[in-house]
């Protein structure tokens, strides 16, 4: 693996895990769902869809910053919808990224130059975009809807969070 970051896991009891991340972060305990697991932890989906919002909102931040915006506080809700493939195996067939800004979209001027390149800026969720859609939608804090990019359109992006 080189110089690239890696984590370690180490297997507690069943299907609880323990992820290593290194010397600076504390362990996080991983679990499978009931029934499989005891659910004494996220299970992987949820941790690919935490990594996929937060990828999302850390662009959108850093996009924010790049043009002297003040988006008053980012709150996401990110959800994924289950299929089956052609084995009959569980995938996860989609992802939906629902963004809301704390700031009314007048109180940032330059909003529609953060909104047209931040999802480019995001690592994972460009990678992820590769084999699983990734729909993404953005709303200010007036609940005015700014964004949406639905990578699926027969799926329903998650509603706006209040």
């Amino acid at each position: 693996m080189g110089n690239d970051p890696s984590i370690t896991l180490r297997q507690i009891d069943g299907y609880k895990f323990e992820v290593d991340f290194g010397a600076l972060l504390p362990p996080l305990a991983v679990d499978e769902a009931p029934p499989v697991g005891a659910g004494e932890g996220p299970h992987p989906e949820q941790l690919l869809i935490a990594g996929v919002a937060n990828c999302l909102c850390a662009s959108l931040m850093f996009a924010l910053g790049k043009f002297k915006q003040d988006g008053q506080g980012i709150v996401a809700r990110a959800g994924f919808h289950l299929v089956r493939n052609a084995a009959g195996r569980l995938r996860i067939g989609g992802i939906d990224v629902a963004i809301t800004l704390g700031a009314p979209m007048a109180a940032m001027p330059r909003l529609d130059r953060v909104l047209a390149q931040f999802e480019a800026f995001c690592t994972v969720s460009e990678s992820v975009q590769a084999g699983i859609p990734v729909s993404v939608s953005v709303t200010d804090g007036e609940g005015t809807p700014l964004r949406v990019r639905c990578a699926d359109p027969a799926a329903l992006p998650l509603a706006p969070i209040p």
